[in-house]
């Protein structure tokens, strides 16, 4: 099977269950506007803050449209070294049966943004929050100007700071363990990983996201993935979505 029809088979598995479960409260989303007949009006300017900022703050969920794959964006071969397609292949080759999730482990950075599962972006002065539906998972990034620590503790988000550039949120990550993959087909990352998100709200109902790749023992040179978009999730709240109950693991045994 291709990376891309592996990719689609566990993008449609996932998306079948989220797009009932997300939609377990019916609540109007307060705050965002709408048209005349009460439904969200998501072309609307993006909202923005006192300081003039666009606001992220919202439940998002990336598009239907968007992949679930990370690629270069401009459609070049991934830049492997010689350890990094040596995982990649062996995952592959074993029909991604070891992903961090059939573990009960979220999926990590920016495996997590690729999925099509709700999480929350909660902004608040010197803090952002991401709050992941799947495994109940949260992320912090820090706007308060400080400067990179916790590196020597690796964890599966990674210790991230962020910053604005004109209407566009950078975030920069480091401090990541090698146990969380790239995306769902396995693309392989070490501790040395550095990322550089880039998020950009275009309206009120779409964000778009680009990241840029660094870990030069998996990768010859740093590299920038195609962008994802993200679609605003309203009317409905997070899920209480608990792996506690897992008995699929024993059963994948790759090829």
């Amino acid at each position: 099977m291709t990376r891309h029809a592996i990719a689609s088979v566990l993008a449609l598995t996932m998306l079948t269950c989220t797009s009932v479960e997300a939609q377990w409260l019916n609540y109007p989303t307060p705050g965002i506007p709408r048209t005349v007949d009460g439904k969200p009006d998501v072309s609307s300017p993006a909202p923005r803050t006192a300081d003039g900022k666009p606001n992220l703050s919202g439940m998002w969920m990336k598009a239907a449209t968007s992949r679930t794959i990370v690629i270069p964006a401009d459609g070049s071969p991934l830049p492997f070294t010689p350890t990094g397609e040596a995982i990649y292949e062996q995952r592959r080759a074993t029909n991604q049966k070891d992903l961090p999730s059939s573990r009960c482990i979220a999926q990590g950075i920016p495996a997590t943004l690729w999925v099509p599962v709700p999480f929350k972006i909660v902004t608040t002065p010197g803090l952002t929050l991401m709050l992941f539906e799947e495994f109940r998972h949260f992320r912090q990034i820090f706007t308060d100007g400080r400067p990179f620590t916790g590196e020597d503790a690796p964890s599966w988000f990674g210790y991230s700071v962020g910053k604005w550039d004109g209407d566009t949120f950078v975030v920069e990550s480091r401090g990541f363990t090698d146990q969380s993959w790239l995306d769902l087909e396995g693309l392989p990352h070490s501790e040395a990983l550095r990322l550089t998100e880039r998020y950009r709200r275009k309206n009120v109902g779409t964000m778009e996201v680009q990241v840029g790749i660094e870990d030069d023992v998996m990768f010859t040179k740093p590299w920038t993935a195609a962008p994802v978009t993200l679609r605003l999730v309203t009317d409905t709240e997070l899920l209480e979505r608990i792996c506690e109950n897992e008995k699929d693991r024993e059963h994948l045994v790759g090829k």
